[in-house]
């Protein structure tokens, strides 16, 4: 992988990583309809990596919310009143609501890896998250905030947030999609979803870390990592801000429109191609 072409796919990963259109899918569609040949774990390293620079972003733009948040979850442990403030409550409500992703990610680790190297499935996941958006804002009723998330609330976005660990399907778009069925607010929705990725994104990250030593001269590839990784930083904090002023105003339907003429595309090319 060039320097020039981690950029590209640094863009591409902060564009799409909170803006629910699925990251992993464009990371998997992108090269595949440019040509791009990389070797499948290397390109699986880089993909997971190139998140921590938009945990990066989300932590930045959020991080007066999760030091807060951190702070009365250890002093609620101290005092033993673990959930004796609201800060200290949603800390424990995002812990709660990211257990199904890492139950899941860790039981099926070897399949949904495989499934990054599957362009047509993926364009078909594609379909699936359009689907997730238009349902969610068709049934959503958007009356709630978040201060009146429960602790199954959490649970059902938590494991939305599960089976988008599957290339093709948005997290933010499951998460927020999850909350809107939940009746939650639309900016209440991607609030949620963006506090919850910090722990999905570094616990996606650190796993990624270890399959990068198991590479032989992984190395080289250290440059093109940093500059996926800045790129990636700078486009997902801007992105994060544009999205929580759209969903304040408008609907997902233009993102559920956009991921079914772009997950059509794809399978067009590929049966084109054959």
């Amino acid at each position: 992988m060039t320097i020039y072409q981690a950029l590209i796919l640094g863009v591409v990963q902060g564009a799409t990583e909170f803006i629910p259109v699925s990251s992993s899918a464009h990371l998997v569609l992108f090269p595949w309809l440019l040509g791009w040949q990389f070797e499948p774990g290397a390109a699986f390293v880089f993909d997971v990596l190139v998140q921590w620079g938009t945990l990066l972003a989300v932590a930045v733009f959020y991080r007066s919310d999760l030091w807060e948040m951190i702070r009365a979850a250890v002093v609620g442990l101290v005092e033993q009143k673990p959930f004796g403030t609201p800060q200290a409550r949603l800390a424990w409500l995002v812990v709660l609501a990211t257990l199904p992703a890492v139950v899941l990610g860790f039981a099926f680790k070897d399949f949904f890896e495989s499934m990054f190297g599957n362009p047509v499935g993926t364009a078909t996941l594609l379909l699936g998250t359009a689907a997730i958006l238009a349902a969610s804002e068709y049934f959503g009723k958007f009356t709630r905030r978040l201060e009146a998330l429960t602790w199954l609330d959490a649970l059902i976005i938590g494991f939305a947030q599960a089976v988008a660990i599957l290339p093709g399907i948005s997290r933010s778009g499951a998460t927020i999609g999850g909350g809107l069925t939940r009746r939650l607010e639309r900016p209440a929705a991607a609030r949620f979803s963006f506090l919850m990725s910090v722990p999905a994104l570094l616990g996606a990250g650190v796993l990624a870390l270890v399959d990068l030593f198991e590479i032989p001269n992984w190395t080289s590839q250290a440059p093109a990592l940093a500059a996926g990784f800045l790129a990636a930083l700078v486009v997902g904090y801007l992105s994060i801000r544009w999205l929580i002023a759209y969903l304040s105003r408008r609907p997902l339907y233009i993102f559920s429109l956009y991921c079914l003429v772009a997950g059509l595309g794809c399978l067009a090319v590929g049966f084109a191609r054959g």
